[in-house]
């Protein structure tokens, strides 16, 4: 009897269950659950500040695409990265791809930060992004309620700026306006409020 063949990590990627994300990075399939509240309303937030201007041209140079969680081949079913927001700029990708797989390498990519996924994020998908020359990153912390922007140059990743609490974000690629922080962190519930009834 011949051995039954393993199935590629593509094939084990397609296989998960409904509510987890998988990602292929320098080899390895990493799995995560369905993201929390905060970090969920943190991405759909700037996502509906950067369409506007960056998308749709609205007071701004227009000119981008603002993808949420699209699924990206730096190789095709080999390297393969899902961050929570990424954005290319339309010259690059003037059409998008017919099937899920996007294999343009975006400008710009964001992570938003949670206690599972943000070692990954800094110390794997950083350096994998700056393998393939990904040009700008932010990483966004919705516990701590930071934003960390960097652009990618002379083979480093380079801080062009740090924000937090209510801070007005004008950071590259999309200095071109300016975002305001304070509107990505949702109400905190107060203390009293999860305590049990007596």
């Amino acid at each position: 009897m011949q051995p039954a063949l393993q199935p590629t990590l593509y094939e084990s990627l397609e296989a998960l269950p409904e509510g987890v994300t998988g990602e292929i990075l320098n080899g390895q399939l990493h799995t995560h659950p369905r993201p929390s509240g905060a970090h969920v309303n943190v991405g759909s937030m700037l996502g509906a500040e950067l369409i506007g201007p960056f998308r749709k041209g609205n007071e701004g140079p227009g000119g981008w695409w603002i993808i949420d969680e699209p699924e990206i081949h730096f190789v095709r079913n080999v390297e393969v990265a899902v961050p929570d927001l990424a954005g290319w700029r339309r010259e690059r990708m003037p059409y998008f791809p017919e099937d899920q797989r996007f294999e343009v390498v975006p400008d710009w990519i964001c992570e938003i930060l949670s206690p599972s996924t943000a070692g990954r994020d800094r110390e794997i998908k950083m350096p994998l992004y700056a393998y393939y020359e990904v040009r700008y990153i932010w990483l966004i912390d919705p516990a701590k309620r930071t934003l960390e922007a960097y652009r990618f140059e002379a083979g480093t990743w380079i801080e062009t700026g740090r924000f937090a609490d209510a801070d007005r974000v004008t950071a590259p690629p999309f200095e071109a306006v300016s975002l305001d922080l304070e509107i990505f962190w949702p109400p905190q519930r107060p203390v009293w409020a999860s305590m049990p009834l007596s």
